[in-house]
C-alpha cells in the first residue's frame, strides 16, 4: 500500500481583474496524479508558476482541495473534518523555503521546538525537553544555543532548525517546499545530506520541491516534471534524467550547467512565454512553445501514460519505440 496517493486533484483560485472586478479562474493545479511509498524522495521541477507549492500545500490541507482525492496510509483525507485533520498533521509536516521568514522572531529555539509537542499533547514537560535536546543534536546545532532567537543565526542554522522542527512529532511524510533555494552553494550540500541522513534515520518519505534540476537528482529516487499544473512525465531518477521523453523535460535538462566551463551542450530554446494558467491552451498545454508541436497537439489532450516500464509521459509523439532515441546526455 502506498504512503500517499494523489488521483486527479486540482487547485483552482478565483480572482478579481479590472475596475468592475472580473472574476478569473486560476488552474494552478489542474489534475494531478501520482503515487508515493514509504521511505521515498518523490522530486518535483518545474518552472516558476507550474503549481509545484500549490501542489504540497494542497495535499497537507493548508488550502482545501477544488476536486480529486488525496490518500494517506489509506485513508482518504480530502474532506476530513477539522478534528480528525489536526490528529492526522502529526504524520505530515512542512519544511518551508525561506529560514528567515518561517520561523518566529519573537521565540526562542526552545519554543519554537516545543510548540508542536504542546499543541498535541506530547509527553511531560521533561519528556519534551529530552526530544528537542535529541532533535537538536542532530542536526548540529548546540544544545546551549537552545534559547537563542532566530535572528542569532546563519540562513543554513535556522533552515536546519526549521527541519528540527518538522520532525518533532516523528512524521511519516515531509513535504519540502524549495528548502535550499534561500542558501549559498556550499550550504546547500550541508542541508542536503543532513535530509538524507535524516530519511535513513527515521524512515522518512520526502515531497522534494524544487526548480533545481541537479539538487533534485542529488536527493530524489522518483521524479515528476510539472508543466502548467499538470505533471508531464514522471520516472526513477536514473532514467529520467538519462533519457527524458517529454519535450519539455529535454529542454530543462540541456538548461543544468555543466561543472567543466570548457564543455559545451546543445541548448534546447523554448520560444514564447509561459501561457497564463487562468487560460491554459486547449490539446497539450505545452504546445504553444513545443518544437516538435503537430496540429492534432492542439486538439487532444495527451494522457499520462506509461511509455516504457516505470516511466511515464503525457506527449502524443513519445512512443515506447522511440525511446532509446531520446537520451541527452547530461554529464
Amino acid at each position: 500500500m502506498p504512503l500517499l496517493e494523489i488521483k486527479d486533484l486540482k487547485q483552482h483560485f478565483i480572482i478579481k481583474k479590472g475596475f468592475l472586478g472580473e472574476k478569473k479562474k486560476v488552474k494552478a493545479v489542474n489534475g494531478v496524479s501520482f503515487k508515493m511509498e514509504q521511505g521515498e524522495t518523490l522530486g518535483i521541477v518545474g518552472e516558476s508558476g507550474c503549481g509545484k507549492s500549490s501542489l504540497g500545500r494542497t495535499i497537507l490541507q493548508l488550502i482545501k482541495p477544488t476536486s480529486g482525492e488525496i490518500i494517506f496510509s489509506g485513508k482518504n483525507i480530502t474532506h476530513l473534518p477539522r478534528k480528525e485533520m489536526k490528529a492526522l498533521r502529526k504524520d505530515m509536516q512542512i519544511v518551508f523555503q525561506d529560514p528567515y521568514a518561517s520561523l518566529n522572531p519573537r521565540n526562542t529555539v526552545r519554543t519554537i521546538l516545543e510548540t508542536p509537542l504542546i499543541v498535541h499533547g506530547v509527553g511531560s514537560r521533561l519528556e519534551r525537553a529530552k526530544i528537542v535536546e535529541s532533535l537538536i543534536d542532530k542536526i548540529g546545532i548546540r544544545k546551549d544555543q537552545l534559547d537563542r532567537y532566530p535572528h542569532e543565526f546563519s540562513g543554513g542554522q535556522r533552515q536546519r532548525i526549521g527541519i528540527a522542527r518538522a520532525l518533532t512529532l516523528n512524521p511519516k511524510l515531509i513535504i519540502a517546499d524549495e528548502p535550499v533555494s534561500a542558501l549559498d552553494v556550499s550550504v546547500q550540500s550541508q542541508v542536503l545530506n543532513l535530509m538524507v541522513d535524516l530519511q535513513k534515520e527515521f524512515n522518512l518519505s520526502y515531497l522534494f520541491i524544487s526548480h533545481d534540476l541537479s539538487v533534485v537528482q542529488h536527493i530524489s529516487d522518483r521524479v515528476a516534471v510539472m508543466y502548467l499544473g499538470k505533471i508531464v512525465e514522471i520516472a526513477d531518477v536514473e532514467e529520467l534524467y538519462r533519457n527524458p521523453l517529454h519535450p519539455y523535460t529535454k529542454a530543462l535538462l540541456t538548461a543544468v550547467p555543466l561543472p567543466d566551463p570548457t564543455k559545451k551542450r546543445d541548448r534546447i530554446i523554448l520560444q514564447g512565454d509561459l501561457p497564463s494558467p487562468t487560460n491554459p491552451p486547449t490539446g497539450c498545454a505545452f504546445h504553444t512553445r513545443c518544437p516538435v508541436a503537430t496540429p492534432e497537439c492542439k486538439v487532444e489532450t495527451p494522457e499520462l501514460r506509461e511509455k516504457v516500464m516505470g516511466h511515464w509521459a503525457s506527449c502524443i509523439h513519445v512512443h515506447p519505440e522511440q525511446s532509446s532515441k531520446s537520451k541527452v546526455n547530461i554529464s
